[in-house]
């Protein structure tokens, strides 16, 4: 029976007060990301201050089930990581409990969150994500407020264009004006020449008062009394100071939120659902009707001559008609529009596909959208329980607690999380890949990879023990390993110098004798070494007694003895004598005519290596045994 403890509630409190913190911190960034997106819609507009809390507020809501997931796995690796650094999780399996244990609080924790994800996925963010859409598009056709670029063509005044050639940004002073007024068409614009002007916004907002100094009025008189006359009046004007007023309509007004009815992201699963049939159902009647105009249209041409083009196939698979031979017989008029005729017919038919296929990949695209977004929903619920299952997992075996490492790692993983989704979105909304593999490309990664996590954290297994890596690493590529032997500060047992020197002559002879018969330096055995392995016992007994020796002999107090001892190399014992441990690896890497070669090579290099190794510890047992007599001696 579930019964609520002291530890569950413990770890919940820790962890309900760094969520509700890293999922602030998080939902703030993930807001400075979105707001840089539509910066420029933003800046220049004069917007009210509600516009701009309305627009905060609705990116806010949609944002909050993309926060959930990095709150959840950062908060998890903190939590996790402050009671392995502060040894509580070392206490708590000390008193029986098991790590999923103490995660069963969280667990079901992180199962609510998941569900409120999905609720807010499915009813609050398809309208918040409705209502930013349209305060965006408003926005968008709203008209800037007055910031005049040097040297370009300003279209944000309606029906002019304003060029300035430089601005003095103190005064507001525009200098180098050239103004485009455009009525009825192109042949009715007025052109204003200006040295200097001042531009300012009425009181109402409704228009600009444009004050021009030192310039010209070029502007045609033509109306309907003149007619389409070729002759046409204009009138030129000179000033030195002069006031225009422009219209100019700069308040805020909410756009209709009709055009985002195709829109996925602003429907829940139900709308989604039924707006695909009524989508399917769309494109495959336009589909049907495409065919049957191509087939009508076929018939309508071919259906007339069919007989005479029965006949005329019959005649050219008979041999008696040459196509080649009619074309040449033709003069050079009839074959120049005979090509004309068969190019346009071409063209006009590539047309028609390309329209068509305009049509149906429109509606390909917005079926796959539609899907991808109903997945979506359930994915981005699915990821708070992977990030937990990541998280919690990380900090009990990093046990690295506050927000150093946890937010590197963190990052990272949401990093690899965010490129996995959003390549699987493009490549399937595109329709590279197929909408169910897209869209399952991230989750299909970090399942995995939060099962393995979990098993490893639960077992106590080393998985960041950067040594570790770095000896396999070393050990797979044939690299040596050097050996440290230190003098000890308390020695308890003196080494025996007497039997060790009787130990090392020995090994001495051993090794000649082993060197001889093996005959190490030649090419080894095919057959041996990918099917008839036989385990080279002799030379592990070697390496075992010299380990033995150097054990005993680093109790010395002798410094000569000591830096001889770090002379000894690490011997590779199995690596000479086959790729693998079991026999049908060994036969496998065989057949797979590469990778054997690659073995074989491999193989021949550790023996090689192998037979140095010998010799080296040859040297150095001569070496120490001498020092040995000498001590004696002394």
């Amino acid at each position: 029976m579930f019964r609520i403890k002291k530890l569950d509630i413990f770890i919940t409190k820790q962890f309900g007060l760094l969520f509700v913190g890293t999922f602030v911190i998080c939902q703030f960034v993930l807001m400075m990301q979105f707001l840089w997106r539509w910066v420029d819609i933003l800046i220049g507009k004069g917007l009210a201050l509600e516009i701009l809390a309305q627009f905060f507020w609705y990116m806010g809501l949609m944002l909050v089930p993309q926060a959930l997931p990095l709150a959840i796995l950062l908060s998890s690796l903190i939590v996790f990581g402050n009671l392995g650094e502060s040894s509580e999780l070392t206490a708590i399996k000390a008193a029986g409990i098991s790590l999923m244990q103490s995660f069963r609080s969280l667990i079901l924790l992180s199962c609510l969150i998941a569900i409120g994800s999905f609720y807010f996925q499915n009813n609050v963010g398809p309208e918040a994500n409705s209502r930013l859409n349209v305060l965006i598009q408003s926005m968008r056709h709203k008209n800037p407020e007055l910031e005049i670029p040097e040297g370009i063509f300003y279209d944000g005044i309606p029906q002019s264009n304003l060029y300035v050639q430089k601005k003095n940004r103190d005064t507001g002073v525009l200098y180098g004006i050239m103004i485009y007024r455009m009525t009825d068409s192109y042949e009715d614009a007025a052109i204003i020449l200006a040295d200097s002007g001042r531009l300012q916004t009425t009181a109402d907002r409704k228009h600009l008062l444009l004050t021009l100094y030192s310039g010209e009025w070029f502007e045609n008189m033509r109306s309907t009394e003149f007619g389409s006359s070729a002759s046409v009046p204009y009138r030129r004007e000179t000033f030195l100071s002069k006031r225009i007023v422009l219209d100019f309509d700069s308040d805020f007004s909410l756009e209709d939120g009709g055009s985002m009815s195709n829109n996925a992201r602003t429907k829940s699963l139900s709308q989604i659902r039924k707006d695909l049939d009524s989508l399917n159902h769309q494109y495959d009647s336009v589909g049907r009707e495409i065919y049957r105009d191509m087939v009508a249209q076929h018939f309508t041409v071919h259906h007339l001559r069919r007989s005479d083009s029965l006949k005329a196939l019959k005649q050219v698979a008979e041999g008696r008609v040459v196509f080649d031979s009619l074309y040449q017989r033709l003069p050079d008029e009839q074959r120049k529009n005979l090509i004309n005729s068969a190019l346009n017919t071409v063209k006009m038919e590539a047309s028609n596909l390309d329209f068509r296929a305009m049509l149906t990949s429109d509606g390909d695209q917005l079926i796959r959208e539609h899907d991808i977004e109903a997945i979506s929903k359930f994915t981005l619920a699915l990821s708070c329980l992977i990030f937990f299952f990541i998280g919690a997992p990380l900090g009990a075996i990093i046990r690295k607690g506050g927000l150093g490492v946890p937010v590197i790692i963190s990052v990272l993983v949401y990093i690899i999380y965010y490129i996995l989704d959003n390549s699987g979105y493009r490549m399937a909304r595109g329709g590279m890949w197929t909408v169910w593999f897209g869209k399952g490309l991230a989750p299909a990664v970090l399942i995995p990879l939060s099962i393995f996590i979990t098993y490893k954290a639960n077992n106590d297994s080393v998985v960041f023990n950067i040594d570790l890596y770095r000896n396999f690493f070393m050990r797979l590529f044939g690299l040596r390993l050097k050996r440290h032997v230190a003098g000890k500060e308390v020695i308890i047992n003196d080494p025996d110098y007497r039997a060790d020197a009787e130990r090392l002559e020995t090994m001495t002879a051993d090794i000649r004798a082993y060197a001889g018969k093996h005959r190490l330096l030649s090419m080894p055995n095919v057959i041996r070494l990918f099917f008839k392995y036989e385990p080279d016992h002799e030379i592990e007994r070697i390496g075992e007694e010299l380990e033995n020796i150097i054990e005993d002999l680093s109790n010395t107090r002798d410094k000569v003895i000591l830096s001889a001892l770090n002379a000894y190399p690490f011997m590779s014992l199995k690596a000479h004598t086959r790729p693998f441990e079991r026999k049908w690896l060994n036969i496998a890497s065989f057949v797979v005519i590469p990778l054997g070669a690659v073995l074989y090579v491999r193989i021949w290099m550790f023996r090689v290596r192998l037979i140095r190794d010998l010799r080296t510890i040859t040297r150095t047992n001569e070496h120490i045994i001498a020092r040995i007599v000498e001590r004696q001696l002394a």
